[in-house]
């Protein structure tokens, strides 16, 4: 099943996308689900994949210390994908959770081909990066 429309609406990497361009995202991307108490990435494993939260909620974790919670409207994998380096945090489901992702085959053309989700990832990280300097 493909993300619906609205939910890729209210993300803030998507939110400068007209309705043609938000239903060609969700049709790049596929449910996935995670059953509570279950790891959604581990930190250091390889990344391939990029999820948009739908319901539920879940903890971020690095070095073994809880450092965020996050739920719906909220994504992750992002950084992972655009260095296709390692899962910089562990993410566990703290409830069963609905959650719609692409793999980095999918996500890498989009980005390159709109500069509105590139400088939206852009300040996304930038935030992430500030967010990190001060801790």
């Amino acid at each position: 099943m493909s993300a619906p429309v609205d939910v890729l609406r209210k993300v803030p990497l998507f939110a400068d996308l007209d309705d043609e361009d938000l239903a060609g995202l969700a049709n790049q991307m596929k449910e996935r689900r995670f059953s509570e108490g279950s790891p959604m990435t581990s930190e250091g494993s390889g990344g391939a994949g990029f999820f948009v939260m739908t319901d539920g909620s879940a903890t971020v974790s690095v070095g073994g210390e809880a450092r965020a919670t996050l739920g719906p409207g909220d994504y992750f994998g992002e950084i992972a994908l655009i260095d296709e380096g390692a899962r910089t945090a562990t993410l566990t489901a703290e409830s069963d959770m609905t959650c719609y992702g692409m793999t980095f085959w999918e996500f890498r053309p989009i980005v390159e081909s709109d500069a509105r989700i590139a400088w939206k990832l852009l300040q996304a990280l930038a935030r992430k990066l500030r967010a990190a300097e001060l801790r």
